[in-house]
This record gives C-alpha cells, sequence and structure tokens, in this order.
C-alpha cells in the first residue's frame, strides 16, 4: 500500500508532465492556445450581452447558417428568458423569414411554408452527403452545441484553478480566435493539402473552411463595428447562449442555493452551540 507521501509526489509529476506538454505545445510548432477573452457570462454572475446576442444571430443568419446549421434551436426560443431579449411576435416575424419544407399534402407532394416559432432552424443541405460535396468532402458542423464542444488545454496551473473557479469560456475562446486566425498563406516551411485554408487555432491548420468573415460583411442596425473582429465576438456569444440557454437561471439558482447553505451553516453552528452550552 502506498503511503500519502508516495501519491503526493505521484500527483505533482503528473502535473508536471501534463504542464511540459502543454508549454511544448505552446512553444513549439504545435497549434497555439486560442488568447482568452473577456466574456459578459463569465463568472458566476455572469449574463448574456442581449445586443451581441442580437447582432451574433444575424451573423449567423447572413453568413454562416449558409453551411452550418442550428438544428437543436427552435424559433420560439429567440423570445425565451435569458434568451436574445426578443418578444414572441418579434420571433414569429423572423421565423417567418424562413421557408420550411413540410408535408406531404393532401395531393401526396412536399411543399414550402413560411416559417413558424415552432418550426426549428432549418439545415443548410439535405443531408450529410449534399453537404461533404458543397465543402470539398468536409462536413461543415452544426453550431447549436460547438461553444461546448471545442475546448482547448489551459496547462499548469490554470487548470487547478479552473476546477475551483468552474472556468468555462475554453469553447467561446476557440471559436472567436477560429473566426480571427485565418492567414492568406501559411508560415515559411508549412504546408497543408491542395483546397485547404490556413488557419493558426484549428488542429493541424489544414481547415476546408475558407475565411467566413471580411469587414463590411454585415451590417449592424445599432451602429456596432462592421469588422471582423467584432463579427466574431457577436456570433461567439450568440453560439454560447445556443448551446446553454438557460444559463442565466442556472447561475441565479446556483448562488440562491449557495447563499442558502451559507445561511444553513450558521444557523446549524448557532444552534449546536446552544444545545450544548448546559454541556460544560
Amino acid at each position: 500500500m502506498k503511503t500519502k507521501p508516495t501519491i503526493l509526489a505521484l500527483a505533482f509529476a503528473g502535473i508536471a508532465l501534463v504542464s511540459s506538454a502543454a508549454l511544448a505545445q505552446e512553444h513549439g510548432h504545435e497549434t497555439p492556445r486560442p488568447p482568452a477573452q473577456k466574456w459578459s457570462f463569465a463568472g458566476p454572475f455572469g449574463k448574456f450581452d442581449r445586443g451581441a446576442m442580437q447582432r451574433g444571430l444575424k451573423v449567423y443568419k447572413e453568413v454562416c447558417s449558409a453551411c452550418h446549421g442550428l438544428s437543436y434551436i427552435a424559433f420560439r426560443n429567440l423570445a425565451d428568458p435569458g434568451g436574445p431579449g426578443y418578444t414572441p411576435s418579434q420571433a414569429a416575424a423572423f421565423a417567418a423569414e424562413y421557408k420550411i419544407k413540410d408535408g406531404p399534402n393532401d395531393q401526396g407532394e412536399m411543399f414550402e411554408r413560411p416559417g413558424r416559432p415552432a418550426d426549428y432552424f432549418p439545415a443548410p443541405f439535405a443531408n450529410d452527403q449534399t453537404a461533404r460535396a458543397a465543402n470539398g468532402g468536409a462536413l461543415p458542423p452544426d453550431l447549436s452545441l460547438i461553444t461546448k464542444a471545442r475546448s482547448y488545454e489551459r496547462g499548469f496551473p490554470k487548470f487547478v484553478f479552473d476546477f475551483f473557479t468552474q472556468f468555462q469560456e475554453q469553447g467561446p475562446n476557440y471559436v472567436d480566435a477560429l473566426l480571427l486566425g485565418f492567414e492568406e498563406k501559411p508560415p515559411a516551411g508549412v504546408t497543408i493539402p491542395e483546397g485547404s485554408y490556413y488557419n493558426r487555432y484549428f488542429p493541424g491548420h489544414a481547415i476546408k473552411m475558407p475565411k467566413p468573415l471580411s469587414d463590411g460583411q454585415v451590417t449592424y442596425d445599432d451602429g456596432s463595428p462592421a469588422t471582423v473582429g467584432q463579427y466574431a465576438r457577436d456570433v461567439t456569444t450568440f453560439l454560447m447562449w445556443a448551446a446553454e440557454p438557460h444559463m442565466e437561471a442556472r447561475k441565479r439558482i446556483g448562488m440562491q442555493v449557495f447563499m442558502f447553505l451559507i445561511l444553513l451553516t450558521g444557523l446549524l453552528y448557532f444552534t449546536k452551540k446552544k444545545v450544548w452550552a448546559d454541556a460544560h
């Protein structure tokens, strides 16, 4: 049976190995870690930026939806509490801008109709084979959960503190960095397959998706800067909500439970003192 010092030594050795590997990856020729960003939804008191979510939805609709689906989000969700801040009528009007394939009708034929609040965002392709054929063999991922599905190693000692602080912004940091990580040509000595594009933060650097954003591509109604950096930040905020639409309610309930536990602990402490006061 191993002693406690031996177990601790093995634990620290494991941490050191993980840290060394992460540092080697960062300073060598491997994919660099995405830079950490400041997000409004970060931390136990974080909340979504409604303006950023609405702008991000516009970027998704005008740019990303050409290749990427959002299959877990219904139009009615845009009016949910904690969402982008639309009214039910605004969500219904937004849904009506889409054409939804429905049917069969009485004649046994499929038909298109305006979208309804209960409909989900339609997929850009009929099936995976069509999607691959249109994208050089690559299958564009659905973006509903992309900010939860993507992550990266933070390295020592950050990952230790992340355990206690519940840091959960790896996905948004990665998506934001990916959108900003395209370069016109690979660095000297780096080759990528034909039909691929160089992206600094994509694993392996060769990505089938061409640079999707450019300055002035989307016009914002609120006068926000029409820059790639702003587009990337806004659409990432929207996609974070899509992946965790009840985040604000979860954090609010979690804080209430935390405060209740603190109060309960205090009451139990003073109750214990009262009960055992006569025993001394």
